[in-house]
């Protein structure tokens, strides 16, 4: 597994975990952090702390493009890969978008629904459509 994809795994993980235990996400990112096993590498923090800081921004995107579903309705899991891949669609550009989303959807493929795939895929294409301009 790439070094990246682990990455966005343990992004997933810290992000559901302060989710499903009402914690703050970047207090149990140090705790992560400092526990060190498994270890957090350099771009899962980069991933948390981003969520952390554009949370209210990347909520109401993908609340716009959730088709009617409230964030409380998704999946857990699915909740907290929307927002690391929402986060690094719009404020990581040294990934291509095209990449976040594949990655986004083989998470929600290994980690949720048989309806998951298809539905980070759709909301992320949405997102992606209504955001970034196009050439």
């Amino acid at each position: 597994m790439a070094a990246r994809t682990k990455a966005r795994k343990r992004a997933v993980d810290v992000l559901y975990e302060a989710d499903v235990r009402g914690r703050a996400r970047l207090e149990l990112l140090a705790e992560r952090v400092a526990d060190g096993n498994p270890p957090v590498p350099e771009h899962s923090v980069r991933l948390v702390e981003g969520v952390a800081e554009h949370a209210g921004r990347i909520d109401e995107l993908i609340e716009t493009h959730t088709a009617g579903w409230s964030l409380d309705r998704l999946p857990d899991v699915d909740r907290a890969i929307l927002r690391m891949a929402t986060y690094e669609l719009l404020w990581v550009d040294d990934v291509p978008d095209a990449v976040v989303i594949d990655e986004a959807v083989e998470l929600a493929k290994a980690l949720s629904t048989d309806e998951s795939p298809k539905y980070v895929n759709g909301v992320l294409g949405a997102i992606l459509a209504a955001e970034v301009p196009t050439a």
